[in-house]
């Protein structure tokens, strides 16, 4: 009989039978926790004053409103004649971003599997228009769209969007593309496909997590920006909504609930589109850091 069978079993030594408790991630925990408040908190007081009447507000403005004020919200719309702004804003942004998909995906596709020696400097080139800020060309570019008769257009503010933007689309669209596997490309090429085929039939459907991604950072730039439309559509019935909201906070200082009811109007369409498409901007990054 062996001497571990004589002795009987080992027993377990008392106070060390339970796991020990993991102190680093409970104050991870609450750390995120606290920094989820902060972030929350804007978001608490715009929509909390957007429901205050001007007492309340001068009374109480951090408090909940007691009672709400709903009607702040059709004064602000019919007010601020955001209905017009909102229409703006959805054509600029809606045709800004089909253009930067369809021509970020296919630059990003050439530069990422057809063209080594040469692909490669126009990489190169186009994150140097990423570096660049784009303020340096604002003289030039409004001097551009003046020639062209656009200013005061949606051509104009596409045209803009769609060069400031297509650098940083290409970027994402090739880090995600050299990450994808390459046989089933070149098995629709040896079946007889040109590269105009195999991209739109096999690699374009992968790529739905970075046009995900795509489309919520350059929808949100673009929604949000307010000195180029300020400087090209200014005076014009093609404004968008920031400078929509920018002209009536001049004009409606003094009661500051429409001006916050304004703000929440103008930012729910984005936050719906960031909210159905944020499950993509992990899956693009992630994707993307694997090239």
């Amino acid at each position: 009989m062996s001497t571990a069978t004589a002795r009987g079993p080992a027993k377990a030594k008392p106070g060390r039978t339970g796991r020990r408790p993991k102190y680093g991630q409970y104050a991870l925990e609450l750390l995120m926790i606290a920094v989820a408040v902060v972030f929350l908190f804007p978001v608490y007081a715009l929509v909390t004053l957007a429901m205050k009447d001007p007492r309340q507000i001068s009374e109480s403005p951090l408090s909940l409103p007691s009672p709400p004020t709903f009607g702040n919200f059709g004064d602000a719309w019919s007010s601020a004649s955001l209905g017009p702004a909102l229409l703006n804003s959805t054509v600029i942004t809606a045709v800004s971003l089909l253009l930067l998909i369809v021509l970020g995906s296919t630059g990003a596709y050439y530069l990422a599997r057809c063209a080594r020696g040469l692909g490669y400097g126009l990489y190169i080139l186009f994150l140097l228009g990423i570096v660049l800020p784009f303020q340096l060309g604002m003289i030039p570019l409004y001097r551009l769209v003046d020639d062209l008769g656009w200013l005061g257009t949606y051509q104009g503010m596409v045209l803009f969007y769609t060069g400031i933007q297509l650098p940083f689309t290409v970027f994402l669209y090739t880090g995600f593309i050299r990450a994808l596997p390459q046989d089933y490309a070149q098995a629709a090429l040896i079946d007889g496909c040109d590269h105009r085929q195999a991209f739109t039939r096999i690699v374009f459907p992968l790529l739905r997590p970075i046009t995900g991604t795509v489309i919520i950072l350059n929808a949100v730039f673009i929604w949000n920006d307010f000195f180029t439309p300020l400087l090209y559509l200014g005076g014009s019935d093609k404004e968008t909504v920031p400078v929509g909201i920018f002209a009536f906070v001049g004009q409606y200082v003094s009661d500051y609930g429409l001006v916050f009811a304004g703000l929440v109007l103008a930012a729910l369409p984005i936050l719906i589109v960031f909210v159905v498409l944020q499950r993509y901007v992990i899956k693009g990054f992630a994707g993307g850091l694997k090239g």
